[in-house]
């Protein structure tokens, strides 16, 4: 659902000027906006959440609407909408500081146009804090991110970070620190969950995107994607889509102290002309091996953690042969991945072609494809490791499909362009709170609206 309003046909030449401007700016210059949403990471307690939970706190699981401007909270056992949160409550506030700030204002423009397909990017990730008072929301059309109390609706404290987009997160098991990519910035922000005060950094490579703790919390991995958004999609020009990394950062020290060869791994399994942009990721439950998707690459590959090396390659079925590569989303083919806890089984979302599917990670062997939505857009596991969540940010549905028989058990509307999916706590008592609210942002977006208060 693309929104319009009143003066927005006006104010067109005005933001093709300024986007076209700033789109050749980005493509000559390696800098600006990037990262579209990519699949779940590891199944661990970041994702699934721990066994036990206090009773103080009550399991829920959180779906960003990315282009409304709004999270849903579901229950978990019956998968159905129990609450709605309203993440821009200060859009007013930010709109203004956009709107006198010119090269706010471009960039601002230029992710609408760019990477939101003509929509403002409210919440691309999101964690509840362990004790259920607050959520986390990063916001790239705001480029910050913000703590959210479930009590109050307020915002608790606000992250401006480096550049002007802010994009993927991580929490640590214990809780206490998030990460989150500026993709503009190439940097990696380490933010204190209580108070969201910056406690460290550690660089990336173009458009840091993906981060998953691993090895207990001790460490980071982390990928970055490149210039997703650049029109230069022959393999051949592979190389000008800036700089893309797999590296280890340690939780501690923030350094850096590992990063693969991709392009010498690809190359040796004769891969030499896919794409070393890596989207989704998940691990196996001991994270000795990597299992993640590639730009234009229908299926995935495994990684052995040890040595980089390519260990196996799965092709999955692509039902768009004849689509050319510039009209892919944002470079995905399959965008969404993630494993059960018993490392059994592997649950895919074919962006392009519209399905998802389970996958046996030995054999390569694939279910029927489960077509319920268009563009699926993120694979979450279930805290129980029962399920997997399957985001379809097309159709602003959100599926819940068993592991075991590759079936679809629920699917429940939510708001509009649905993306993160996160397992999470609420403090009991706070649920009724939040009640069914609806975004501040305005249900109609434009150059105009920069300098409308949105009713309401």
């Amino acid at each position: 659902m693309q929104r319009s309003a009143p003066g927005r046909r006006a104010l067109a030449p005005l933001a093709a000027g300024l986007v076209a401007s700033l789109g050749a700016a980005l493509v000559l210059t390696g800098l600006g906006p990037v990262a579209a949403p990519a699949g779940a990471a590891a199944p661990s307690a970041a994702d699934t959440g721990p066994a036990a939970v206090p009773a103080t706190v009550r399991r829920v699981v959180f779906v960003g609407n990315n282009w409304e401007g709004t999270a849903d909270v579901l229950d978990p056992r019956t998968f159905r909408r129990v609450a709605r949160i309203d993440v821009v409550p200060d859009y007013a506030a930010r709109m203004q500081e956009i709107a006198t700030n010119p090269y706010r204002l471009a960039y601002f423009l230029a992710i609408r146009e760019l990477i939101g397909e003509g929509n403002d990017q409210f919440v691309d990730d999101m964690y509840s804090s362990n004790d259920g008072r607050l959520v986390v929301i990063s916001r790239p059309s705001f480029g910050d991110v913000v703590a959210i109390s479930l009590r109050t609706k307020r915002i608790v404290w606000r992250f401006a970070v480096a550049g002007v987009r802010s994009d993927h997160m991580a929490i640590s098991p214990d809780g206490r620190r998030v990460v989150v990519s500026a993709s503009t910035g190439n940097v990696v922000h380490v933010l204190r969950v209580a108070d969201g005060k910056e406690v460290g950094r550690f660089p990336s490579g173009g458009s840091p995107h993906e981060s998953v703790f691993i090895d207990g919390g001790r460490r980071i991995l982390h990928a970055s994607i490149g210039m997703v958004y650049s029109p230069l999609d022959d393999p051949a020009l592979d190389a000008t889509k800036d700089d893309r990394v797999l590296q280890v950062v340690d939780a501690k020290t923030f350094e850096v102290v590992r990063r693969y060869d991709l392009r010498k791994a690809l190359d040796a399994r004769g891969l030499d002309r896919v794409s070393t942009a890596v989207r989704p990721l998940t691990l196996s439950p001991n994270e000795r091996k990597i299992f993640f998707q590639l730009s234009f690459f229908h299926g995935f590959v495994q990684l052995d953690r040890r040595t980089g090396r390519i260990t196996r390659v799965r092709r999955l079925p692509n039902l768009v042969p004849s689509t050319p590569r510039e009209q892919y989303l944002l470079d995905s083919a399959h965008h969404g991945i993630a494993m059960n806890p018993k490392g059994t089984r592997l649950c895919v979302a074919g962006t392009m072609s519209d399905y998802a599917t389970v996958v046996d990670p030995r054999t390569g062997r694939h279910s029927r494809l489960i077509k319920r939505g268009l563009k699926p857009y993120w694979v979450t596991p279930s805290w129980d490791g029962r399920y997997c969540y399957v985001s379809w940010s097309g159709s602003d549905t959100v599926s819940r499909i068993s592991y075991r028989t590759a079936r679809v058990v629920s699917t429940t509307r939510v708001g509009d362009h649905p993306q993160r999916v996160r397992n999470g706590v609420v403090r009991r008592g706070l649920l009724g709170r939040l009640g069914h609210a609806t975004s501040s942002a305005p249900t109609r977006t434009s150059p105009l609206s920069l300098w409308e208060r949105p009713a309401g």
